[in-house]
């Protein structure tokens, strides 16, 4: 689902900034972050629980924000990327994590902080 999703949607950048911004359930073209809601929305409807799949804000190596879907399960956190065809454990992403959906209210978000040194 993953790779059929990024296959589906056409690139698009989001040129107008945050004012322009809208998230679209399997638009012909996108951005990351209609992606991640067209796998979401994907994903409840073959049965996942919504509290499971969480939307988070990573930062990816060229500083640019960018928007993932992570699917919670038994083995552990796994984001599904626009970015990347391959579903991996959040800790394989080399992203640097910025905030994500609460499972509990997805109105809320958790700031994530960076350990210690």
């Amino acid at each position: 689902m993953n790779t059929e999703v990024n296959r589906a949607i056409r690139p698009q950048a989001n040129m107008g900034g945050v004012k322009a911004e809208r998230w679209l359930i399997a638009p012909r073209a996108g951005d990351c972050n209609d992606y991640a809601v067209t796998k979401r929305h994907q994903l409840i409807a073959q049965g996942w629980p919504a509290h499971a799949l969480l939307l988070a804000e990573v930062v990816i190596a060229s500083g640019e924000h960018h928007l993932v879907l992570v699917a919670r399960t038994d083995e552990g956190d796994l984001v599904l990327d626009n970015l990347n065809a391959n579903i991996r454990p959040w800790t394989a992403t080399r992203y640097r994590w910025v905030r994500v959906q609460s499972p509990k209210n997805p109105l809320f978000w958790a700031t994530l902080a960076r350990p210690a040194a």
